[in-house]
């Protein structure tokens, strides 16, 4: 047992390893910081299943560190919750395949909605419906899934999340977030307890 979990891990370390980094990833900064600190939109993320949960754990990641962002569930979106999208906001669509039909229905909604509504899309599939309609396409690699039956959303969804991190830091340098603004987003618990005494010591969010 103790081997089968040394294999896993060793396994999906290896595909955060494989994540194709490109000029994507700053694209999607750029055009993130451009709708939601330059245009006051937020980031609108999505996805189904399993994929639907990492988008819901990116969005309020960004939301606490400074960048305005809500989870739509698409199923919800075919029945008024499409009203939450507004006019300056950015898309994050997440699809392993990149076909997954709620996802696609939600792009079609969204641009009749407010046409041009720009989206990022992160997906394994480069030749899929949903990468090829994206101003920005965001590679997973496209890693094999741990599961034994190649299944179920393993390795993938831990591609998904490191890509989100990735995308979170990143804004969080471009617009200077410090532990004060930290803290003023997160009062609550052991991390408000040390954001402010990070920001009442001067320190950066680091602690260095």
């Amino acid at each position: 047992m103790e081997e089968l979990i040394q294999s896993v891990i060793a396994q999906e370390a290896e595909a955060i390893k494989k994540i194709p980094v490109t000029e994507a990833f700053s694209k999607a900064v750029d055009l993130i910081h451009k709708q939601v600190h330059g245009r006051n939109g937020k980031l609108v993320a999505s996805g189904m299943g399993k994929a639907g949960q990492i988008a819901l754990n990116i969005a309020t990641t960004f939301s606490s560190t400074g960048t305005p962002a809500v989870f739509l569930h698409p199923s919800d979106s075919q029945h008024g919750d499409l009203g939450v999208v507004q006019q300056n906001d950015v898309l994050l669509l997440i699809s392993n395949s990149g076909k997954t039909r709620e996802i696609v229905e939600l792009v079609d909604l969204a641009e009749n909605l407010y046409p041009g509504l720009p989206l990022v899309v992160i997906s394994g599939n480069p030749e899929s419906v949903l990468a090829k309609s994206a101003d920005v396409f965001i590679s997973t690699g496209n890693p094999e899934e741990v599961c034994p039956l190649g299944l179920t959303p393993t390795t993938s969804t831990t591609v998904m999340t490191v890509i989100g991190d990735a995308l979170v830091v990143a804004l969080m340098s471009k617009i200077g977030f410090t532990s004060g603004d930290y803290a003023k987003r997160h009062h609550g618990g052991y991390l408000g307890d040390k954001s402010r005494l990070q920001a009442g010591n001067g320190l950066p969010l680091s602690g260095k």
